[in-house]
């Protein structure tokens, strides 16, 4: 079996896959307060499975806590605890920026969509917006914009008339009292942002792609942007999944 893990600023996954590549078991837990209790907590779905896991990948974006996860998974587990930007990930991407520039997660995205005959736009809706550029099996580079959870916190905790907003999908742009004029700046505003830099990049790529759209939000933006977009959730985890080859 492996174990295979997603180490974001927002959320950590942790699955269990076995031989076939499939996931028998995934836990998600909250990155925030991380400590070595809560770590070993979580990880108490595998007190039966350690003896048998035989490769361990993480992508991460957060050092400190993949950190903790390796010196806790050491003490029990004689397997290496493999972070994918420490591989050699030439044969799965080309990556054609400098390599310390691109987080693990956009790796592990683009590694499981990589594919010489098509070309991608990967778009995650996280704790940051960010845009992926695949042509082929090339890793051209991307684009990072602000959050969208963030960007709703910081403004209400700077603006003292605006309270905590849950972003819903609005109809009608002219907002009729702060919540929905929030709400319409906010869905609109990222919507018409989504659109523009798929555009952008079409005219200065001179290429067509496909467009996969994952992270928090995607459920909530895919039908309204103009760009057809596929939603795909595992996308960071079917990438791990497929470096595992990788680790003899």
């Amino acid at each position: 079996m492996y174990l295979i893990g997603d180490i974001g600023n927002s959320e950590i996954k942790i699955c269990l896959v076995n031989s076939k590549k499939k996931i028998i078991k995934k836990i998600n837990f909250d990155s925030k307060n991380i400590s070595s209790k809560k770590i070993k907590n979580n990880f108490k779905f595998l007190n039966k499975h350690y003896s048998n896991i035989n490769k361990i990948l993480f992508c991460s974006v957060v050092p400190k806590i993949f950190k903790l996860i390796k010196h806790y998974l050491k003490t029990k587990t004689n397997t290496k605890c493999y972070e994918i930007k420490s591989l050699n990930l030439s044969s799965l991407l080309k990556i054609k920026i400098k390599y310390n520039q691109v987080g693990s997660d956009r790796i592990a995205n683009s590694i499981s969509l990589a594919n010489p005959q098509k070309n991608f736009i990967i778009i995650d809706l996280g704790t940051a917006t960010t845009f992926d550029v695949l042509i082929g099996k090339d890793y051209i580079g991307g684009i990072i914009a602000p959050g969208i959870k963030i960007s709703l916190n910081t403004l209400s905790d700077n603006a003292c008339l605006i309270p905590k907003i849950d972003l819903k999908k609005i109809r009608k742009v002219i907002g009729i009292d702060t919540k929905s004029a929030v709400r319409s700046g906010f869905f609109w505003g990222y919507v018409g942002l989504i659109d523009n830099i798929i555009n952008l990049i079409k005219k200065e790529t001179k290429k067509s792609f496909k467009i996969i759209i994952t992270g928090g939000f995607s459920k909530l933006m895919k039908d309204t942007i103009k760009t057809k977009v596929i939603e795909n959730k595992n996308i960071t985890l079917n990438g791990l999944i497929k470096t595992l080859d990788l680790i003899k």
